[in-house]
């Protein structure tokens, strides 16, 4: 399987970021509001490179001993 559980968790994640940021814009109804031109922004790049990293993230497999 491509994609663990915990990738799909960190999608998740960012997807909520990225609606929640929009519906923070939305509810400002300004376009030169403080959300709209500072906070907005930074979680919209943030949340677009957590997916980013979300889909490439490989957990660590557990070597197990023989002996």
């Amino acid at each position: 399987m491509p994609l663990e559980a915990i990738n799909y968790l960190m999608i998740a994640l960012g997807v909520l970021v990225i609606a929640g940021s929009y519906l923070g814009m939305y509810l400002e109804k300004s376009v030169d509001g403080v959300f709209a031109l500072f906070i907005s922004p930074v979680t919209l790049i943030g949340a677009y490179v957590w997916i980013i990293f979300a889909v490439l993230y490989r957990p660590k497999t557990k070597k197990t001993q023989t002996d």
